[in-house]
């Protein structure tokens, strides 16, 4: 009888020290731009090995969706392509939120074209031709470019949905500020959907960031201006800031970061967390050697 009091006795205590050390687990929700996600999930799954005590959570839906959760206070780290704009965080501090941004890395915003695309480069003003309301440039012959496969040379053009930190970013440094994007544009959910149609389209042009370029589709050569020399997208163009649509990417948190938080903050900027996003195709913070 007594080892068997013994024996619960010792059950109990034992499922009590495992509702602890469950409980004792903290969970950080990272939520946002689909640019970051697979480098938000590869920062993720490292740190397992760094606190063991800490869980990430980490999901994507666009810049616009982390920016959304941020501001109704149900996520710790929201994941953007883009600066907040300033009635976000108006409407962020009007409920409660004080957004405090952290750039965790830099991204190169490529202009992808199908591998059967004779063109080499391309000027900002012919893109913003090509993107922009009212843009005069709808079909490639314009550009005294002939593309095999390309049934009538008429241009189809890939963009990102408006909740997205590259439709956004694209929209300032390509467009400006007052223009908006031409009709008849796909818009399409994620970056990779955008890769993939230009892949198999031969008329396409399509934006995404640098992770995300295959040996499957070109990547076009930027000039500033019409005549001007170019340069090609890279981890190294987007850390000097040579190439002209570079960016930087951002985390926010809800007021300075503490805690746990915190330390996986400090553990993305350093020379660890860094050397995960250079080898996922962006460019660090700062300069760093990886193995």
């Amino acid at each position: 009888m007594i080892s068997k009091r013994l024996l619960l006795v010792g059950m109990t205590v034992g499922a009590v020290f495992l509702s602890a050390s469950v409980q004792a687990r903290v969970l950080i929700q990272n939520k946002g731009s689909d640019t970051l996600v697979n480098v938000a999930q590869a920062w993720a799954e490292a740190y397992q090995t760094i606190d063991p005590d800490v869980a990430v959570a980490v999901s994507g839906g666009g810049s616009g969706t982390g920016i959304a959760a941020l501001i109704n206070g149900t996520v710790d780290l929201a994941n953007t392509s883009r600066a907040m704009k300033q009635k976000e965080i108006d409407l962020a501090r009007s409920k409660g939120q004080n957004p405090v941004q952290h750039i965790v890395g830099y991204d190169a915003l490529v202009v992808y074209l199908h591998k059967d695309n004779p063109a080499e480069s391309l000027s900002i003003p012919q893109l913003a031709e090509i993107y922009g309301k009212y843009g005069e440039t709808e079909n490639w012959s314009q550009l005294n470019i002939e593309i095999p496969g390309c049934k009538g040379q008429e241009m189809v053009i890939v963009s990102r949905q408006n909740n997205s930190g590259s439709y956004v970013y694209f929209r300032q440094a390509v467009l400006g500020k007052m223009r908006d994007y031409k009709m008849g544009t796909r818009d399409m959910h994620g970056s990779k959907d955008v890769v993939e149609l230009v892949e198999n389209t031969p008329c396409a042009i399509g934006f995404s960031g640098l992770a995300y370029a295959t040996p499957e589709v070109k990547l076009a050569c930027i000039a500033m201006e019409d005549g001007a020399p170019c340069v090609m997208p890279s981890v190294e163009t987007a850390l000097d800031r040579s190439y002209p649509i570079a960016r930087p990417l951002f985390m926010y948190t809800n007021g300075e970061p503490t805690g746990k938080i915190q330390e996986y903050l400090n553990w993305i900027l350093s020379d660890e967390g860094q050397c995960i996003i250079r080898k996922k195709g962006y460019a660090p913070v700062q300069n760093v050697t990886c193995n």
